[in-house]
C-alpha cells in the first residue's frame, strides 16, 4: 500500500487516495472482525490479493491498444483486450465479491458456533449479502463519482456490469462452497 500511496501521490491522482483511505476503513474492519472470526487463510489470502489488484487497476497503466474503451490515461482497470472479454474491473469485482461471501460465511458460522449446511436459504442469504456488500461497493464510487472531478469510475453501464459481476462472483463461490462441502 504505501508504494502504491507514494504513486498516488506523485501523480496528484486524489481519486486513488480516495480509494486508499476506503480500502484501510475495509482492512481495519477485516482485522476486526478476523479476531473475532478467525478467516481462514484462503479468505485472508482472497482478500488481500483483491486490495492489491484493485489498487493496481487504479495506478498501473496500460498501453491505449489494450482496452477498446477511449481512455485518455487508460489504467489495467480499463484493459479489455477483446469486445467479448469482460474488463479487468470486471473480473476483480467478480473476485472480490465471491470472496466477500466466503468471508461472509465462516463469519456467520463463527457468529452461530456451528457449521453452517449449505441449503437453499442459506445460500440465498450468502448471496444476498455478497450483493449487498456490492451494492455498498457502487456507493462508494458514487461518492467518489460526485465529490471529484475527472474519476475513472464510468457510467451508468459500468454500474451495471459490475453489480453482474458481483453477482457472478458469488454465484462461483457459492459453487466452490458446495463443491468443497461435498468433499
Amino acid at each position: 500500500m504505501a508504494v502504491f500511496l507514494a504513486v498516488a501521490l506523485y501523480n496528484n491522482n486524489s481519486e486513488f487516495l480516495f480509494y486508499q483511505g476506503t480500502m484501510m476503513i475495509i482492512i481495519s474492519l477485516v482485522i476486526f472482525m478476523d479476531i473475532r472470526v478467525t478467516f481462514s487463510h484462503l479468505v485472508l489470502a482472497g482478500l488481500t490479493l483483491w486490495g492489491f489488484l484493485h489498487l493496481a487497476g487504479g495506478l498501473v497503466p496500460i498501453p491505449t491498444d489494450w482496452t477498446i474503451i477511449d481512455a485518455s490515461r487508460p489504467v489495467l482497470y480499463d484493459l479489455k483486450p477483446h469486445k467479448n472479454f469482460p474488463k479487468y474491473d470486471q473480473i476483480i469485482h467478480a473476485l472480490g465479491f465471491g470472496i466477500s461471501l466466503m468471508a461472509a460465511y465462516e463469519a456467520l458460522q463463527a457468529h452461530l458456533k456451528t457449521k453452517l449446511n449449505l441449503s437453499f436459504p442459506i445460500m440465498v442469504a450468502l448471496f444476498l449479502i455478497a450483493i449487498g456488500l456490492g451494492a455498498l461497493n457502487e456507493m462508494i464510487e458514487f461518492v467518489a463519482v460526485i465529490s471529484m472531478a475527472n474519476t475513472n469510475v464510468g457510467g451508468y453501464n459500468n454500474t451495471g456490469w459490475d453489480l453482474v459481476s458481483n453477482a457472478a462472483g458469488a454465484i462461483l463461490a457459492l459453487l466452490y462452497l458446495n463443491f468443497r462441502h461435498k468433499l
